[in-house]
């Protein structure tokens, strides 16, 4: 039997111009830029609706370290190791989507789109198409000219809700109401044993007890590390039954179960779980202003012509 998720359409109207940014920003200088991203996005979704997580996670891993100025696209040299080879980001994939979308914009445009634009629009795509917002993307981003693995210090699944919310805001001036909304992001990720099993090797009293039997099960197999969807409900939707998932102990991560139980963020996740359309509204809002962080315009950084390594420069 197929069960058929129809969601309703979601357009949500933000203000043509944030901060040095701008709505339309290749109208002029690439016409199709935004068409050529969409077109490569859709054709990849078609065979792998896995690229709406990878992409988030790329999305976010680049805004969180430097600002979103594609510097965890660089790859390492012998004289520096980048973002990208951080332990941090061993998962993180999407790169070759990028290139991808890269060599079809400097045939049309040439040194035109940055790298940095591509992953924001390229993601915006991606949520659209998984059942989420459909969202006005500010562009103008420049590519940044640094890219190193010592500035990655994203903090990890078992940090407590405290030390996420103070980074989400000292890093990327976002609310903890914007960093619970974005934590939705998770109804599309996925998680490996790894970085779960300690909550399996005693029973966690906040952990929904069919939900552990089956992850004791899972992450006992021969497999290498084995996955299992955040959301068990809805893994390929951007929706909000994320919220209710956690809501139930059927959180996860630790993280993603503690947002559900401290004080400070209950709240939000009991508001988000309840009213779908709110999740929707505020997730673009959120991903919007995330991607505004620390970005360099104008006459700053530069537009690589390859997303993997900075231009030549004499």
């Amino acid at each position: 039997m197929k069960i058929i998720v129809i969601l309703p359409f979601f357009c949500i109207i933000l203000p043509l111009v944030f901060g040095d940014l701008k709505v339309g920003f290749y109208e002029s200088s690439c016409p199709e830029a935004e068409s050529i991203v969409k077109k490569a996005v859709q054709n990849r979704f078609n065979r792998d609706k896995t690229i709406t997580a990878a992409l988030l996670r790329l999305h976010f891993h680049d805004c969180a370290v430097r600002g979103c100025d594609a510097s965890i696209l660089i790859n390492s040299t012998t004289s520096n190791t980048a973002e990208k080879d951080s332990g941090t980001n061993d998962d993180v994939r999407g790169f070759d989507l990028i290139d991808k979308v890269k060599e079809s914009l400097e045939s049309a445009c040439p040194s035109t789109v940055s790298c940095a634009d591509i992953i924001t629009l390229a993601t915006r795509s991606a949520v659209a198409l998984s059942g989420g917002p459909k969202y006005e993307v500010p562009t103008g981003r420049r590519d940044g000219l640094v890219s190193d693995v010592r500035e990655v210090n994203i903090p990890g699944p078992t940090s407590p809700v405290s030390i996420i919310s103070e980074f989400f805001n000292r890093n990327l001036g976002l609310t903890t109401q914007e960093m619970v909304t974005l934590f939705g992001a998770h109804t599309v990720g996925v998680a490996h044993c790894s970085f779960f099993a300690d909550r399996l090797s005693t029973p966690d009293p906040t952990m929904d007890p069919a939900l552990n039997t089956k992850l004791v099960k899972l992450c006992s197999s021969r497999d290498d590390d084995p996955s299992t969807p955040l959301d068990q409900n809805t893994s390929l939707l951007v929706d909000n039954k994320f919220y209710q998932q956690i809501l139930a102990k059927k959180g996860v991560l630790q993280i993603d179960q503690q947002l559900a139980l401290d004080k400070g963020t209950k709240g939000f996740v009991t508001d988000f779980a309840s009213n779908g359309a709110k999740f929707q509204k505020s997730f673009a809002n959120a991903m919007v202003k995330m991607g505004s962080v620390d970005v360099l315009v104008g006459s700053q950084g530069e537009i690589r012509k390859k997303c993997s390594v900075f231009n030549t420069r004499n």
